[in-house]
């Protein structure tokens, strides 16, 4: 008796919680940030609407018609086979309505696929698990990776606000100006998603789709891939920045001067300690995910390089791997996702790191000429 008790109890409570604890909760869909996604409330509210006259009126008539016509108040049924006005009645109604709807839905599908007369065409490509950027008009590009820690996704320390959906890089976008996107993907198929635009659109491999936005407000909008991509689907999140025109101007500025320098970085003479100081780098962001940061891997599907013989041993077999993958396997062709001197840079590393000590580096000229060869 007294576990029913306590039970009614709580339940009782949580039906009497004050209304402020659950403030935050929603059951509607927000405006968003742009043209397209307020047509797309807008339709949604509308469309809300009608369902919800629908239903008043379907059930309405149909209470109606129990409570009036029950058998308790002497009625009897009806018997008839068919009424032709009736028919025709609900054919031209449901016809009409779905007319009223498709015409707004229609001018929004157009504009939502209307690409055409863009300022900025920007190629958005997904990868296992993140994505890439390029910025066609002005000849650069660069990837965006997760940026929150291991740390926190393993609980060893206070998760940030943002968690799981912090990066590197974002997107760097203008306000005001109409950005084209053209969406594909390296491996498998991804989806590349900010409720704030009203934009998602699939990244499959070997097409291109296109979408586009307009941002009006400066801001920080969030998204995440939506498509089930594999291990780390959860870990490649969309952050796109949206600044002033002159505020763009100088970002992408620095953007292609920064591509430049890279570009010069390969006829560099480095030394074994800068490129093992880089490589570490570039190794938390490409690698560690799989190969763990201590280099043990996750056997079978990700085996150890700390001790490996291809990292220890044979050079040639461990700059094959990495710039052009393993296939069949989940280990991914780096050779155009990292530069040649990240590329080296990463190589270097793993053959130092760990207690591997080989002594042995590779240069960016020597991953240039390898990738040339091929």
């Amino acid at each position: 008796m007294g576990v029913h008790a306590k039970r009614a109890g709580l339940l009782a409570a949580g039906l009497l919680f004050p209304v402020w604890s659950r403030a935050d909760w929603t059951l509607n869909m927000t405006p968003g940030v742009t043209g397209t996604s307020n047509d797309i409330f807008s339709l949604h509210m509308t469309i809300l609407w009608i369902c919800v006259i629908i239903g008043v009126v379907v059930f309405g008539v149909m209470f109606w018609s129990i409570l009036a016509h029950r058998k308790s108040e002497g009625h009897k049924p009806a018997h008839f086979h068919e009424n032709t006005v009736v028919e025709i009645l609900w054919t031209l109604i449901p016809f009409a309505i779905l007319v009223a709807m498709a015409i707004p839905a229609t001018a929004t599908l157009v504009d939502m696929y209307d690409t055409e007369e863009s300022d900025i065409d920007i190629k958005i490509t997904g990868y296992q698990w993140k994505w890439r950027y390029d910025y066609i008009n002005d000849d650069f590009g660069y990837f965006s990776n997760l940026a929150t820690s291991r740390d926190e996704i393993y609980n060893r320390t206070e998760k940030s606000e943002n968690y799981l959906l912090d990066v590197d890089n974002p997107l760097v976008i203008p306000v005001g100006k109409k950005v084209r996107f053209l969406v594909t993907a390296n491996d498998v198929i991804h989806s590349w998603w900010v409720p704030a635009f009203g934009v998602k659109k699939d990244a499959i491999p070997g097409f291109i789709n296109e979408t586009w936005t307009r941002v009006d407000e400066p801001g920080i909008y969030r998204g995440q891939c939506t498509e089930l991509c594999g291990k780390d689907h959860g870990f490649m999140p969309v952050v796109v920045k949206a600044v002033p025109q002159d505020e763009y101007d100088t970002w992408v500025a620095e953007q292609v001067a920064a591509a430049e320098k890279e570009r010069e970085l390969t006829q560099k003479d480095w030394t074994l300690d800068e490129l093992v100081a880089r490589g570490e780098g570039v190794y938390a962001t490409a690698c560690a995910a799989c190969h763990q940061p201590d280099g043990s891997g996750t056997p079978p599907a990700f085996p150890a390089l700390k001790g490996s013989t291809i990292v220890t041993e044979d050079m040639a077999a461990h700059l094959d791997v990495v710039v052009n993958g393993v296939s069949g396997t989940a280990m991914q062709a780096f050779g155009k996702q990292l530069s040649e001197v990240d590329l080296a840079a990463v190589i270097t590393y793993e053959r130092n790191a760990w207690g591997n000590n080989t002594g042995e580096m590779v240069t960016p000229k020597e991953v240039f000429d390898y990738k040339n060869q091929q």
